[in-house]
């Protein structure tokens, strides 16, 4: 199952994962195990995700 939230909010940003990544200073890799699920990101990383594409934990992490 793929992270549509989070998906949608960097597309929306007009950022690539690799964008996306630099921006937080993480791998290409990191950003596309958390989308795909793959990978559960600290509370930490989720708060600099949340903070790179203006939206809330509940925006993009929560079901």
């Amino acid at each position: 199952m793929i992270n549509e939230k989070l998906k949608q909010a960097r597309i929306a940003k007009s950022l690539s994962q690799t964008d996306l990544a630099n921006l937080i200073g993480v791998s290409r890799q990191t950003i596309n195990m958390i989308e795909n699920n793959d990978y559960n990101p600290t509370l930490a990383l989720c708060l600099k995700i949340c903070k790179a594409l203006d939206k809330t934990l509940d925006e993009l992490f929560w079901r």
